[in-house]
């Protein structure tokens, strides 16, 4: 592999802390993907294989092929955007291109079609998954990255992740009470009960819902954060954009053995966690026996983010990210065991009780106020990697680092789907048919594998996790060297002409 020079970065420095708007503004980025993850997770298997009647395992097919596009376009993204040299910055053109083709692609994916066979809703459900998934890439890549480089405190950049997931999680509340108040909503076709989330009718018009939102969040984003833009590094000289370049980068960023052991963390846990999301409907719906009326109650666990969000500065405070991320874990293999353990031992309400209802909004609470500080802590931990990765190599891999949050979130609605509809092939689920039609055997075997064996899946990453060795303390050691080395490069008349020039020459 042929050298490369050190890059070197230019900015203007901030006066002051962020803004508050700023962050905010930063924040509404997630939009895009928090909508995108939730509609497929909750839809896309359901959909082509519930309504439209097409094998789980063939929909699977479709969803894996769109997942080795994902990995090969993630590093791509990552790669360029850390490299682009433009008079508007190397992140916000990319963002700004493809905010709208992402909506119309997401809305294509659910608007097949009539008269299609199997084939063909393969093939289409192929490539409108491949369209929404790369241009994905294209916006979320650069907007993750803004979102580390916004700032290098190591408190600070907590608090912007905070007001990204603070959003996230405020638009995931509100559009699916939405969607299941006044859209997917049960209703009689001659004596027959249709339940809202197996109703062909109501998918157009929550696709176009979701098209939008995703479409505005990305362009408000990238226009309201323009004014960042001389703040944020930008390369001194870059190389023409080249694969040979990208391998280099990723190999570069795979090199440093503590984001590796992160990548494949978050990678294992969003697999897990997608996996129990998409397959979730099942399980709401068979298992459970829930209602449409039934599931717009089910965001109400939201109000479990009024007591994560203000806890994670305090509990970051107190104890390292490593702990916090071990300890959440945890917690989430114990809480995902929980609610299917009882029912198999009788302690539960029978379906239809409405007090089932409130044991699983109760339930869900708990996993919220986890998810929201894991997934602060995590995203926390990936900006701090990248100041160990300058430190060791003189590159700031912003792109490159969050390609790989890209491609765990993905893992969530990818991943997860494809693992989904292998599974409801392997157990023999049955396809179009009543709730109240499926057969007991079938439903056992539903909630043995998703309440019981997948859950138990969490001890991979917990296990993982205990090998991180970034604390505190070895941060600020971190930042204290790569301090100096700017105001020694700073102080030196000449650097390019010391023999032996700092490897984290930033030139910030």
């Amino acid at each position: 592999m042929a050298d490369h020079a050190q890059p070197q970065y230019s900015r203007r420095e901030r006066e002051g802390k962020l803004k508050f708007s700023t962050k905010f503004y930063q924040g509404l980025g997630a939009v895009p993907d928090t909508v995108k993850n939730w509609a497929f997770n909750m839809f896309a298997l359901l959909y082509y294989n519930q309504v439209l009647g097409i094998d789980a395992f063939l929909v699977s097919t479709a969803l894996a092929i769109a997942m080795v596009f994902d990995a090969v376009t993630d590093p791509v993204v990552g790669s360029f955007s850390d490299n682009m040299q433009t008079k508007w910055g190397r992140r916000h053109p990319l963002m700004l291109i493809s905010a709208v083709p992402l909506g119309l692609a997401f809305y294509g994916v659910f608007m097949p079609p009539s008269g299609l066979d199997s084939t063909g809703l393969f093939a289409w459900l192929l490539t409108f998954t491949i369209l929404t998934r790369g241009l994905m890439t294209l916006y979320f890549v650069p907007w993750a990255a803004i979102a580390a480089e916004l700032s290098d405190d190591y408190h600070e950049r907590t608090t912007v992740m905070s007001y990204r997931y603070a959003v996230g999680w405020t638009v995931g509340v509100l559009t699916p009470v939405y969607v299941f108040t006044f859209v997917m909503v049960d209703r009689l076709e001659g004596e027959t009960m249709i339940t809202g989330q197996l109703d062909p009718l109501a998918y157009p018009k929550m696709a176009a819902i979701c098209a939008s939102l995703m479409a505005m969040g990305a362009v408000l984003t990238t226009l309201l954060t323009w004014r960042e833009i001389p703040y944020l590094r930008q390369p001194v000289a870059v190389e023409r954009f080249s694969f040979a370049r990208t391998y280099h980068d990723l190999v570069l960023s795979l090199r440093n053995s503590q984001f590796r052991l992160i990548f494949f963390v978050v990678l294992i846990s969003s697999a897990i966690g997608g996996t129990t999301l998409n397959i979730g409907i099942y399980m709401q719906t068979f298992f459970w026996g829930f209602t449409a009326a039934d599931l717009r109650w089910l965001p109400l666990s939201a109000v479990g983010a009024l007591i994560g969000f203000p806890i994670v500065m305090a509990v970051q405070r107190r104890w390292d990210k490593k702990h916090i991320l071990i300890t959440s874990n945890s917690v989430l293999l114990v809480d995902g065991l929980v609610l299917v353990t009882l029912r198999f031992l009788g302690v539960l309400p029978e379906n239809g009780d409405p007090l089932l209802l409130q044991v699983f909004i109760l339930q869900g609470v708990v996993m919220v106020v986890i998810l929201i500080i894991s997934g602060i802590i995590g995203s926390s931990i990936v900006a701090d990697l990248l100041d160990d990765q300058e430190l060791r190599t003189g590159y700031r891999q912003e792109g490159m680092f969050n390609a790989a949050l890209s491609f765990s979130g993905k893992a969530v609605s990818g991943a997860g789907t494809m693992l989904g509809g292998m599974i409801i092939t392997v157990i023999d689920f049955p396809t179009g048919i009543a709730p109240a039609e499926v057969p007991p055997d079938a439903i056992f075997r539903l909630g043995l594998v998703v309440g019981i064996m997948l859950p138990l899946l969490h001890v991979i990453p917990i296990s993982m996790l205990t090998r991180y060795k970034i604390t505190r303390e070895k941060h600020a050691e971190i930042r204290a060297a790569l301090d100096a080395r700017k105001a020694e490069a700073a102080q030196a008349a000449e650097p390019g002409a010391q023999s032996d020039p700092p490897l984290a020459d930033a030139g910030e």
